[in-house]
């Protein structure tokens, strides 16, 4: 993009000094606040400047943070866990912790002057926040099951590797939260300069996922570059790339859209790092820095085309690009209850709603989830849907983990029906800059009546991925769901219908700026037809994109009038 104007973003990271910029002076300063080139710079060190819109007095913004862990794959030890929990109870606004859709915990309500302490105190830990944030390789995901097998394995070792691989190599980090100390073995030896991403770094964030045909929870197709390990007679064969997927848009600009990723290819297991590390080079020599709201690499595949972009990759690489391999049908599992490991131990999945760990008069689930760190010593594990795993423990540990949560009231799974179990949101108001409408805070009473409206038709146990963001850039993923609600303004949504569990299916807009008092009643229709209609077993957005899609391909979803006319709109 050198014949175009870089962006404002742009020029803050150029002129950061390899991320320093002047955010040790504001620290130490009286301002209640950061500039705008450190705000940018602030993000590649895992936080956000932020304001509570709930108690902003007047014009005068309520200036707090959030800080985001980097957390491989959601893993951590019991210890590391206990220390996130007392941070949470030290420095967060509300006491709570909050598991991310990527697998990490969010600490939301930070003050200034604690911000640095909160940090140090994480890596003191070897918890990091470096590159959570921030037009890097961000955290990166994998399948959350602690299971004995060659493909759950190498999921796990190439989440460390890849976030090893991708890490920042700056020194700003340390020498700002740490005192100049390395601790976090996920980073790289600490260095002034950047040899990968150099002054930079990328036009824009970029996501990788790795899943398996058995658990796509990661939702591989909606990463930047995603990863599935194909076995056959029970070793790993290859590892399947995708390239370009991506949910973020703007409402009604045509010209941004969410994408599912495309196939590449194939590469040898010991090559699958070093392919994403290829891709993520193309992105950044050439994605776009002009234009923020294009910088994500499945716009420069567009602009480029599949074929294009896989020749500059064979040209890059120093291994072989092998042709793309049918996985079969995508699954999605989310491990809640007690599952075996398969190495003589158990692992247990607790439902956490929205990932908000946090007690209530009703129930204590994080008071329960401390107990159980702190008794048992399992290790913790994030999963890509805001619920939690303990893991490596034996039957009787199981047994007191189960009496534990009921002590504590933590909501049982035979209680958690179909729409409920696979629901998420994303924070929104009043903390996210970006949020136009609710989400967090009004989902609950959503889910409680789309529950009661699937139960009258008796499908109350139906499976059905159902997600709210309270603006389009996607952070709860809601273009791949079954039902989704994304906010336009106060109250008021553009409803998406036609995804799947499976996640490798985009919804299509279904109704436009639906209030949220009137959502059950624009769907009601829907369900009924599907209650009569649908086919044995067929799922939501299976039975709507049989029946009111026409088969038409979904690669794109734009949400303009045009690529959306050949929609039937269900009306009763």
């Amino acid at each position: 993009m050198a014949d175009k104007k870089e962006s404002k973003v742009e020029t803050a990271k150029r002129q950061s000094n390899q991320l320093r910029g002047t955010i040790e002076q504001t620290l130490v300063s009286d301002a209640v606040c950061f500039d705008h080139d450190d705000i940018q710079a602030l993000k590649f060190h895992g936080v956000y400047q932020q304001d509570d819109r709930d108690r902003r007095a007047g014009r005068d913004k309520h200036y707090m943070f959030m800080i985001r862990t980097k957390t491989p794959g959601g893993r951590m030890t019991a210890e590391q866990y206990l220390a996130m929990d007392d941070l949470a109870r030290r420095y967060t606004w509300n006491n709570s912790l909050r598991i991310t859709t990527r697998q990490a915990f969010q600490f939301h309500g930070i003050i200034k002057k604690e911000l640095r302490q909160t940090i140090k105190e994480m890596n003191d830990a070897l918890v990091s926040t470096l590159a959570a944030c921030g037009d890097v390789e961000r955290n990166v995901m994998a399948s959350p099951a602690p299971i004995d097998s060659p493909a759950h394995r190498l999921n796990r070792h190439l989440a460390d590797e890849i976030a090893a691989k991708l890490a920042p190599a700056t020194g700003a980090y340390h020498e700002i939260w740490s005192d100049g100390e390395k601790q976090v073995r996920h980073e790289q030896p600490t260095d002034n300069e950047e040899p990968f991403y150099g002054e930079v770094y990328l036009p824009r964030k970029f996501k990788t996922g790795v899943a398996l045909p058995e658990d796509n929870s990661v939702d591989v197709f909606t990463q930047d570059c995603g990863l599935v390990p194909i076995i056959r007679d029970g070793q790993i064969a290859r590892v399947n790339v995708l390239v370009g997927g991506g949910l973020g848009m703007t409402h009604r600009k045509a010209d941004t859209f969410a994408r599912l990723g495309s196939p590449l290819g194939s590469v040898a297991p010991e090559d699958a790092a070093d392919a994403v590390k290829i891709v993520v080079s193309i992105f950044r020599d050439h994605g776009n820095r002009a234009d923020r709201r294009h910088a994500r690499l499945k716009y420069l595949i567009e602009e480029w085309g599949m074929e294009k972009f896989k020749a500059e990759f064979v040209d890059r690489a120093e291994f072989a690009l092998s042709e793309w391999i049918d996985p079969g049908p995508m699954q999605l599992r989310d491990y809640l209850g007690r599952n075996e490991q398969g190495d003589g131990k158990f692992f247990y999945g607790v439902w956490v709603e929205n990932g908000r760990v946090i007690d209530t008069p009703q129930a204590r689930p994080k008071t329960a989830f401390r107990r159980i760190a702190a008794e048992l010593k399992p290790t913790v594990i994030l999963t890509p849907g805001q619920s939690i795993l303990f893991a490596d423990m034996t039957a009787d540990q199981i047994e007191q983990l189960q009496a534990i949560l009921k002590e504590h009231n933590v909501r049982a799974l035979d209680t958690i029906k179909g729409v409920r179990r696979y629901s998420m949101a994303c924070p929104a108001l009043p903390t996210c800059g970006l949020a136009l409408a609710e989400s967090e805070r009004s989902f609950p009473s959503v889910v409680d009546e789309i529950e009661r409206a699937l139960a009258d038709l008796g499908l109350e146990d139906e499976p059905i991925t159902l997600r709210m963001t309270g603006c389009p850039n996607g952070c709860a993923r809601p273009y791949t769901a079954d039902i989704a609600f994304v906010g336009r303004k106060p109250e008021v949504y553009d409803v998406y219908v036609g995804g799947r569990l499976a996640g490798d299916r985009l919804a299509v807009l279904y109704a436009e700026q639906v209030k949220q008092s009137e959502i059950v009643a624009k769907l009601s229709p829907l369900f009924k037809s599907w209650a009569a209609d649908r086919l044995p077993d067929e799922t939501l957005g299976d039975f709507f994109d049989r029946l009111y899609t026409d088969g038409r391909p979904r690669t794109i979803l734009t949400g303009s009038k045009e690529d959306q006319a050949y929609l039937k709109v269900v009306e009763s």
